[in-house]
């Protein structure tokens, strides 16, 4: 946990709220993600419609709110969190999902809905144990005690090991989770948020919600923290110590 005295990770200075992780002058300057379909994530000329993708195809979420591109400075922050053991990081990384959810809820309350469980994105136990933790669970344990919503941790289950994602090309990535993950708990009737850390060609949470819909589920959101926009270039020149 973060203790008093704590410096900003961004910037090194004095934390006056230290449980925050990142100054209010760095939080002010974070990228905005541009504006973007509510339904997709993708960057749209529209932020309250769907766009002609979606139109086209609809995905099998409702809406997707992220913090957001995948770009500096959360690109470092998501690295030394996941693969360096920086678990104190997940305090700071989660604050800004539920501030980006919270001001989506206040300005568009018709877009996302207040979920009645939260769901991860599980590890394969042999990625759990070379790891040693599931990221989405320390993201999404917060959230459901801040929320006020309740968490299943154990309700999707990854039962077929495959290569990691980022590893592969975008055709290859559409058919390696095919039939990788499962769901043993009624969901009828319930609005569902999936938590994950980033979203990049959306075929992971494609195939989950695919089987969250089969057990019943009403209404799915999916929450990270970055979606991968390819046709935005961010120049933000951030440094982590």
């Amino acid at each position: 946990m973060l203790t008093i005295g704590a410096n900003c990770w961004l910037c090194q200075q004095p934390l006056y709220h230290y449980h925050h992780g990142i100054c209010c002058y760095c939080q002010r300057h974070l990228p905005a993600p541009p504006v973007c379909c509510p339904r997709c994530g993708l960057t749209s000329g529209n932020a309250t419609l769907p766009c002609g993708r979606c139109l086209y195809r609809s995905p099998c979420w409702h809406s997707l709110t992220f913090v957001s591109d995948y770009c500096p400075p959360f690109t470092t922050l998501l690295k030394q969190f996941k693969f360096h053991g920086r678990i104190e990081l997940g305090q700071v990384l989660v604050r800004q999902m539920l501030l980006r959810w919270l001001n989506v809820y206040r300005l568009a309350p018709e877009r996302v809905e207040k979920p009645d469980v939260l769901l991860t994105v599980p590890l394969h136990r042999r990625q759990r144990w070379r790891r040693g933790f599931n990221q989405t669970k320390l993201l999404a344990q917060p959230l459901a005690l801040w929320l006020r919503c309740r968490y299943h941790p154990h309700a999707l289950r990854r039962v077929r090991h495959t290569p990691l994602q980022q590893h592969l090309c975008a055709s290859e990535r559409r058919y390696n989770l095919r039939h990788a993950f499962a769901c043993d708990q009624d969901l009828s009737g319930l609005r569902v948020a999936l938590v994950d850390d980033v979203v990049t060609t959306g075929n992971t949470v494609t195939e989950i919600c695919c089987v969250l819909q089969a057990q019943g589920a009403a209404h799915i959101q999916v929450w990270c923290l970055c979606r991968t926009l390819r046709e935005r270039l961010c120049c933000h020149k951030w440094h982590l110590p």
